[in-house]
C-alpha cells in the first residue's frame, strides 16, 4: 500500500505531467486553430455547414452543389477537389487550389464583391445565399489561408481577423449596396426595380410590369443586370399578348401572405415569353456585332425579382438594368428570345424519368445563346443537336436547377432547315405524388430559353 507521502508525490507528478499536456495541447490546438480547424469551428459551423446547404447529403440543395462541410469531410472535400459549377470548371477552376486564391472557386464565392469583377461569368451567386454575408475579416483570413497552401494544420495567420465582424456586401436595410451606373442617355437607358421587403426566413417572388419609357422603337446589343444580396433570380419577361395585360407598377407576389399560392399572379405568368435573365448578383450580356433585340415604342416588360432570406431580420431587394442600344442603321441581325417548352410532363411518385422533347426550325437558324429551367426535381439538362451530320451531338449540359449554365456560342450554333434542338432532362420524383408541368414550386417545368436568329 502507497503510503500518504507517495500518494502525493504520485498525485503531483500526475498533475505535472497533466498540466504540461495540456499546455502542448493547448498550444497545438491554438497553431492547428490558426488555419483550417478555425475556418471551420468559425465560418463554416455557423455559416454553411447548416441544415438545407452544406450540411449532409440529404440537403435538398445538394444535387446541385455537391458539397458537405461538415468537420469530418470538410477539408477532403475541398483541397484540390473540382467544383460541379460548369463555367468555373471550364475555367480550370478547383474548391480550393493551394497557393491560387484566383483560381478557387470557394474564394471567389465567399467574396461578394468578386461579382462585381465577374460579371458575365456564370459562378452563380455569393454565398451564403439568404443569409449574413461573411466579414471583411473572414474573407480575409479565407484567402491567407489558400494564399499559404491552405494547410490542413498548423500555420501562422493572423487569428484575430476572424473576430472582424464587419460585413463586406450587408444584405440588411441600411446596409452598403452600391448602384449600377446608368448608361449615357445617348447610349442606352437604366430600368430600376426599386426595393421591397422580403420578412426574415421567408423567400419572396415578385412581378412588377414597368414601362421601358420608350417613344420609338429600340435595338439593344447589351444587357446589364445588378442586385442587392440574396437574389436567387432575375427575369426580364416579354409577353405573347399585348391583351389585358397586369397594370403598370403594381408589385404581385407569387405568394399570399398566409403563404398560400396567389391564382391571379400564376394566370399572369401564362403570358410570359423569356427576354433576359440570370441567376448571379452581376450580370453582362453582350450580342455578337451588328445583332440586337428590337424593343417596340411605348414597350413595358414584367420585372420577376425572387429573393431568399434566411436572416432574422427583414433585407431588402432590388434590381437595376441597362439596356444598350444601337443604332437602327448598324444592325445587321434582329434576334428573338428562344423559348422552347415540354409542358406533358407525367413524372411517377418515386422514380428518375429521362424525359426528351424536340424542337424543329422551319427555316435555317443561328443559336446564340442557351440555357435551361426546371424546378427542384432536375437533376440534369441536357440539348442535343437533332438531324443533318452533326445528330446527337451534346451541345449544352447543366446539372444545376437553381443556377443552369447560360452557354454562348462565340460561333453561332448553326441549324439547317428541318433540324434542331432536343431537350433530354432527368428528373428523380422523390415525391409520394405524380408530377406534371406547372407554375408552382411543387410542379415541374422543362424550358430550353435562350437567343437565335433567323437566316
Amino acid at each position: 500500500m502507497f503510503s500518504f507521502y507517495y500518494k502525493a508525490l504520485l498525485c503531483a507528478v500526475t498533475t505535472a505531467l497533466l498540466v504540461s499536456s495540456c499546455q502542448t495541447k493547448d498550444a497545438e490546438e491554438v497553431l492547428e486553430e490558426g488555419s483550417f480547424k478555425l475556418i471551420q469551428t468559425q465560418i463554416f459551423d455557423k455559416s454553411c455547414a447548416t441544415s438545407g446547404c452544406h450540411a449532409s447529403e440529404q440537403d435538398a440543395s445538394f444535387r446541385q452543389h455537391g458539397l458537405v462541410l461538415t468537420a469530418n469531410v470538410s477539408y477532403d472535400n475541398l483541397v484540390n477537389k473540382f467544383t460541379k459549377n460548369t463555367a468555373a470548371k471550364a475555367d480550370s477552376m478547383r474548391l480550393v487550389m493551394p497557393g491560387n486564391v484566383a483560381k478557387s472557386f470557394l474564394y471567389t464565392k465567399i467574396n461578394c464583391s468578386a461579382a462585381s469583377q465577374l460579371a458575365g461569368k456564370q459562378y452563380g451567386n455569393p454565398m451564403p445565399l439568404g443569409a449574413n454575408g461573411l466579414s471583411v475579416g473572414e474573407i480575409e483570413f479565407i484567402r491567407k489561408w489558400i494564399e499559404s497552401g491552405a494547410p490542413r494544420s498548423g500555420g501562422s495567420i493572423d487569428a484575430s481577423l476572424i473576430t472582424n465582424s464587419v460585413p463586406l456586401c450587408g444584405s440588411g436595410f441600411g446596409s452598403t449596396f452600391t448602384a449600377l451606373e446608368p448608361p449615357k442617355a445617348s447610349e442606352g437607358l437604366q430600368l430600376h426595380l426599386e426595393p421591397f421587403e422580403v420578412a426574415n426566413t421567408y423567400e419572396r417572388e415578385i412581378f412588377v410590369r414597368k414601362p421601358v419609357g420608350n417613344t420609338t422603337e429600340l435595338y439593344i446589343n447589351r444587357i446589364q443586370s445588378r442586385m442587392r444580396p440574396g437574389s436567387h433570380h432575375f427575369i426580364l419577361y416579354d409577353f405573347k399578348s399585348q391583351n389585358n395585360l397586369p397594370p403598370t407598377g403594381q408589385v404581385r407576389d407569387l405568394r399570399n401572405a398566409d403563404g398560400t399560392s396567389n391564382l391571379l399572379t400564376f394566370l399572369s405568368m401564362q403570358n410570359h415569353v423569356f427576354w433576359a435573365g440570370t441567376q448571379t448578383q452581376e450580370y453582362d450580356y453582350q450580342f455578337p456585332e451588328g445583332v440586337a433585340l428590337r424593343i417596340p415604342a411605348n414597350y413595358s416588360f414584367d420585372f420577376n425579382s425572387h429573393y431568399v432570406n434566411k436572416t432574422t431580420g427583414k433585407i431588402p431587394g432590388e434590381v437595376y438594368v441597362n439596356l444598350y442600344k444601337q443604332a437602327k442603321e448598324k444592325v445587321k441581325i434582329v434576334a428573338n428570345s428562344l423559348n422552347l417548352a415540354h409542358e406533358s410532363l407525367n413524372l411517377p411518385a418515386g422514380q428518375r424519368s429521362v424525359v426528351t422533347k424536340t424542337f424543329t426550325f422551319s427555316k435555317p437558324t443561328k443559336v446564340l445563346m442557351l440555357t435551361s429551367h426546371t424546378h427542384k426535381l432536375g437533376e440534369k439538362f441536357v440539348i442535343k443537336i437533332v438531324g443533318g451530320d452533326r445528330n446527337g451531338e451534346i451541345v449544352y449540359e447543366s446539372t444545376d436547377w437553381e443556377h443552369p449554365l447560360i452557354k454562348t456560342f462565340t460561333q453561332p450554333l448553326e441549324l439547317k432547315k428541318g433540324e434542331g434542338l432536343m431537350s433530354e432532362v432527368t428528373f428523380n420524383n422523390t415525391t409520394t405524388k405524380t408530377v406534371r408541368f406547372g407554375l408552382t414550386s411543387e410542379d415541374e417545368m422543362n424550358i430550353i430559353f435562350g437567343y437565335y436568329y433567323e437566316q
